[in-house]
C-alpha cells in the first residue's frame, strides 16, 4: 500500500507543480499581454495630447496672424482714404512719404509702405529710394491688381525686397481714378522674421515645424526657416490638399512633401483672409518619450518575469513598484491636461481688451438664448459703440487707440456685478454687455451707467464734439422680441439698431430698441 500511496503522493506534488508552473506562465502571460495593451494605451494617449497640444499652438498663432495682417489691412485702408482725399495722380502721392513712415514705425510687422502709379512707377515709400524698386510693374501683385477691378486687400506670395533685401510678404490694395479705371497699387510688405521671431519662442521639438500657408497651399513662411521650402506648395500633395480643402481646422497624420518625414500635422485657417497656419510634430519626436518609455518599462517586464520565474514570493513588491510608476505617469498626464485647460481659456479671451472674444461670446449667447427661450427668463443684450473712434485713431494713433479700448473695457468690467453677467469685445471698437436674468428696463440702467462711466474716464478727444471718449448703446431685451421665431441673430441686429438710433440721434446716449426697429443704416465713420 505504501508505494501506491508514495506513487500518488508523488503525483499529487508533480500535479500541484505542474500548476504552480502553469499559474507561473499564465501569471507571465497576462503580465506581457497588460504591459502590451498599456504600451498601445499610452502611445494613442501620447497621440492625442500631440494633437491636442499642436491643435491649441495653431489656434493661437492663427489668431496672431489675423490680428497682424487685420491691422495691416486697417492701415491700407486708412492710407487708401487719404488719398482718395487728396487726389491720386502723383502731384499728391509723392508727398506721402512722411506718413508712410510714420506709419510704418508704429507697426512693427511692417517692413515698408509704398505708393506705385498705375505703370508701377513708385510715388511715395517709407523707405529710402532705391533704383532697384523704382518700378515693380513685374510683380505679381501689380499684375494682379491691374487685371481685377476689386478692392479688397490682396495677400501674395513671400519674396525678397528691393527695397530693403528682406524676406518679405506681400499685402496690397488697388486704387482707382474717380472713373473706376486702374491708378495704382497701395502695398504693405509684412516682414518675415517678424513671425519667425514668434514661431521661434514655440516650444515643439527640434524636427518639427510650424508653417504660414496662402491659400490653396503656398508656403509664406517655416519655422525652422529655409529659403528653399518658400513658395513651394504643399497641395501637390494628395492628401494634404484635401485636408486644407475641407473644414476651417482639422489633425492628420502626413507624409510630409518638404522632407519625405511622417508628421502629426494641425491646421487652423486665418478668420477672414486666405491663410492657413499649420504646425506639425515629427511622429518620431512626438513619441521618442513614449519610445524610451516602453523600453524602459520593458525591460523592467521583462526583469519582473524573470524575478517571478525564479522567486515567485516577490510579485506583489515588484506589483507595487510598477504601480508607483503608473501613479508618476498619471500626474504627468493630468499636469499636461491642465496646461491645455490653460490654453483653451486664453482661446477665449480678446488678446487687446482681456474681455471675452466674440468666439466666447456667441457660446454663451447661445445657450444663455436657449436656456432663458425655455423658462422663459429675462434676457437683455447691450451693443456699445465708441462715438468718433475713426477720428481718435487718426488723431492720436493707434497705440493711444488700442489704450482707449482697454481702459473703456476696465470700465465694462466693473459692471460685470454678477456671475452670469458677460463683458465681450464684439470686433474692433464695438463691445456687448451680456445681462442673463435682466429685463430691458435693468439692461437701460446698466447701460446709461457703462455710458456716465466712460465719460468719466475723461478721455480727451478734439475729434468729439463732447471734448472727451463718449459711446452710444443700444440695448434690447428678450422680452422686446416678438413672435415664437425669436432667434439670437435678432436679439443682436435689434440692439444694434438701437445702437445706431443713438448714433442718429448725437451720440453719448443709450437707446432701447423698439417693435419694427428697422435694420441699422450706414452713418458717418466713427
Amino acid at each position: 500500500m505504501r508505494p501506491i500511496l508514495a506513487k500518488a503522493g508523488r503525483v499529487a506534488r508533480h500535479s500541484v507543480a505542474r500548476r504552480a508552473r502553469l499559474f507561473v506562465i499564465l501569471i507571465c502571460i497576462a503580465i506581457a499581454a497588460g504591459h502590451t495593451w498599456q504600451s498601445l494605451s499610452a502611445r494613442l494617449a501620447q497621440v492625442e495630447n500631440t494633437r491636442i497640444y499642436s491643435g491649441n499652438i495653431a489656434k493661437a498663432l492663427a489668431r496672431h496672424a489675423y490680428d497682424v495682417f487685420q491691422a495691416t489691412h486697417g492701415s491700407l485702408i486708412n492710407i487708401s482714404d487719404r488719398i482718395y482725399e487728396t487726389g491720386v495722380d502723383p502731384a499728391h502721392t509723392r508727398g506721402m512719404s512722411p506718413l508712410l513712415r510714420q506709419l510704418s514705425k508704429e507697426m512693427p510687422q511692417l517692413d515698408g509702405l509704398y505708393i506705385y502709379d498705375a505703370a508701377g512707377n513708385r510715388m511715395a515709400s517709407s523707405s529710402t529710394p532705391r533704383p532697384a524698386d523704382a518700378n515693380n510693374a513685374d510683380r505679381a501683385y501689380f499684375i494682379y491688381h491691374r487685371d481685377h477691378e476689386d478692392s479688397e486687400p490682396h495677400i501674395s506670395a513671400t519674396l525678397v525686397s528691393r527695397s530693403t533685401g528682406n524676406w518679405i510678404i506681400p499685402m496690397s490694395r488697388r486704387l482707382n481714378h474717380p472713373d473706376g479705371s486702374f491708378a495704382g497699387v497701395l502695398l504693405a510688405t509684412l516682414r518675415v522674421d517678424h513671425f519667425n521671431a514668434l514661431y521661434q519662442t514655440v516650444d515643439i521639438g527640434k524636427s518639427s515645424s510650424i508653417l504660414l500657408v496662402l491659400r490653396p497651399g503656398t508656403v509664406l513662411t517655416r519655422q525652422p526657416f529655409e529659403a528653399g521650402y518658400i513658395g513651394r506648395d504643399i497641395t501637390a500633395d494628395a492628401s494634404i490638399r484635401q485636408l486644407l480643402g475641407g473644414p476651417a481646422s482639422g489633425h492628420a497624420e502626413i507624409l510630409s512633401p518638404l522632407d519625405d518625414t511622417y508628421r502629426y500635422l494641425s491646421y487652423q485657417s486665418v478668420q477672414a483672409f486666405p491663410l492657413v497656419v499649420t504646425v506639425t510634430i515629427a511622429r518620431d519626436e512626438a513619441l521618442a518619450d513614449w519610445r524610451q518609455q516602453t523600453i524602459v518599462y520593458g525591460a523592467a517586464v521583462s526583469l519582473l518575469l524573470l524575478i517571478i520565474a525564479m522567486f515567485g514570493w516577490r510579485l506583489i513588491g515588484q506589483i507595487e513598484l510598477r504601480l508607483a510608476a503608473e501613479d508618476r505617469a498619471l500626474q504627468a498626464m493630468g499636469e499636461l491636461r491642465q496646461a491645455n485647460k490653460q490654453l483653451e481659456l486664453l482661446a477665449h479671451q480678446d488678446g487687446l481688451t482681456t474681455l471675452a472674444n466674440r468666439r466666447h461670446l456667441d457660446m454663451v449667447l447661445d445657450a444663455e438664448f436657449r436656456r432663458a427661450t425655455r423658462s422663459g427668463a429675462a434676457l437683455s443684450l447691450v451693443m456699445i459703440d465708441v462715438d468718433f473712434f475713426k477720428q481718435y485713431n487718426d488723431l492720436y494713433g493707434h497705440q493711444a487707440g488700442d489704450e482707449c479700448l482697454r481702459r473703456i473695457a476696465l470700465v465694462l468690467k466693473e459692471r460685470q456685478r454678477r456671475p452670469g453677467d458677460l463683458a465681450a469685445r464684439y470686433g474692433g471698437e464695438e463691445m456687448v454687455m451680456l445681462l442673463p436674468e435682466t429685463d430691458a428696463e435693468g439692461a437701460m440702467v446698466v447701460a446709461e451707467k457703462i455710458r456716465a462711466g466712460i465719460q468719466a474716464l475723461d478721455l480727451g478727444h478734439r475729434g468729439n464734439p463732447v471734448g472727451v471718449v463718449t459711446v452710444s448703446a443700444g440695448v434690447c431685451a428678450l422680452d422686446l422680441l416678438e413672435g415664437a421665431s425669436r432667434s439670437v441673430e435678432e436679439l443682436l441686429g435689434r440692439a444694434d439698431a438701437a445702437l445706431y438710433e443713438a448714433k442718429r440721434g448725437g451720440r453719448n446716449q443709450v437707446r432701447m430698441a423698439q417693435a419694427g426697429m428697422p435694420a441699422p443704416a450706414p452713418v458717418s465713420a466713427d
